[in-house]
């Protein structure tokens, strides 16, 4: 999962975290269940600058049972 961060504050951002919801979605659509992962924000980001992280998003595969598969719907930061 790849994500850019824009910093469009008055003040550079020097903490927080990144949370990805991942989803388990069955062969008919139905959405069974959410990950929740929890990362660290790359920081600093800059006053007015970006900063662009890739994730290597992972789900037990005991939790994926046959004919399902996983998508990462949901990303939320919280700067601190």
């Amino acid at each position: 999962m790849t994500v850019t961060f824009r910093n469009t504050g008055g003040s550079p951002v020097r903490s927080g975290t990144v949370t990805f919801g991942t989803h388990i979605i069955g062969a008919l659509g139905i959405d069974w269940g959410t990950v929740v992962s929890t990362v660290p924000l790359p920081v600093p980001v800059a006053s007015g600058g970006e900063r662009r992280r890739t994730w290597l998003v992972c789900v037990d595969a005991w939790r994926v049972p046959l004919g399902m598969r996983v998508e990462t719907r949901d990303v939320s930061t919280k700067w601190t």
